[in-house]
């Protein structure tokens, strides 16, 4: 594993962001409101922001070209992230995460197509596996007391969207930019897009300041914090075309079993069938 840097820092973003996903919704049903957890999480990503730095000596890319590529990857990061929060509002995680996380399917397109990336039949079969899984997973018998509308389903593929286009410009930023560079501009754009998160929320409301309310909110968030500096670096020194599948197929089978704990639902043979398949794409894209 240690020879494959990569693979390594791909394993890292699994678990952290697949634990993540299970525990984000706990601070809104705290009472906690989803837009003010997004400005907790922007403020979560700053240390994480600066430690990448410091390890490159603040050496920051600041040309024009470094600007434009990290901004977009940013905003495309934290839109997305945005989105979620206000997806997970209506929809359970186990439900939302299985579509975004077919967000590798729009990465490889543009890999193949515009990077010219190519990859053994073992990885591919990882990746259709991968797929799959998910496809299956997702299939879980909704829960009226627990799903509202259908508002979560469009706004699930807004992320599906804006995260795959993210990670097939961060594989392009990684050829000419530092992986901490890439970091600083996505922690950037979070904070910037923090006061429209606060305009978003609706302060007339009790909002909860427990533990479980924003000290939670940034525990959990720092998980996704590290996660996505890992991923950078998983992304500089692996192929977009094996990482994104690999995080994107891991991470959500790990906030899909814990989440399923969570509200107590008892998988069908159908999602166990995706949770099985999904633990093997990992293996072969692993290889």
């Amino acid at each position: 594993m240690f020879k494959k840097p990569w693979l390594l820092f791909a394993l890292i973003t699994t678990v952290f962001w697949g634990t993540w996903g299970a525990l984000i919704e706990t601070p809104e049903q705290a009472g906690f409101p989803a837009t003010l957890g997004y400005i907790v999480w922007s403020v979560t990503m700053i240390p994480t922001a600066l430690v990448g730095l410091a390890l490159i000596k603040w050496k920051l890319d600041r040309d024009v070209r470094s600007i434009i590529f990290g901004m977009t990857i940013g905003l495309l990061g934290a839109g997305g992230q945005l989105a979620l929060f206000h997806a997970l509002v209506d929809g359970p995680a186990y439900l939302v995460f299985p579509i975004i996380s077919l967000s590798p399917t729009v990465t490889v397109i543009f890999s193949v197509i515009f990077l010219r990336e190519t990859t053994n039949r073992r990885h591919w079969i990882g990746i259709a596996l991968a797929l799959m899984a998910i496809l299956l997973m997702s299939l879980q018998k909704p829960d009226d007391t627990i799903i509202k509308g259908y508002l979560w389903f469009g706004l699930a593929i807004l992320v599906f969207l804006a995260w795959g286009i993210q990670a097939f410009f961060m594989k392009k930023a990684n050829m000419t930019m530092r992986a901490e560079s890439i970091f600083f501009y996505m922690m950037l754009t979070g904070i910037l897009l923090s006061p429209i998160a606060y305009l978003m929320t609706d302060m007339s409301q009790d909002i909860y300041l427990g533990f479980r309310g924003p000290y939670f909110a940034a525990i959990i968030h720092t998980l996704n914090s590290v996660g996505a500096l890992m991923l950078v670096y998983a992304i500089r020194y692996g192929k977009v075309i094996i990482v994104a599948p690999l995080t994107n197929a891991g991470a959500p089978m790990i906030t899909i079993i814990l989440s399923l704990l969570i509200y107590a639902v008892i998988p069908s043979p159908v999602i166990m069938a995706g949770i099985v398949i999904a633990m093997i794409a990992v293996y072969l894209l692993a290889d």
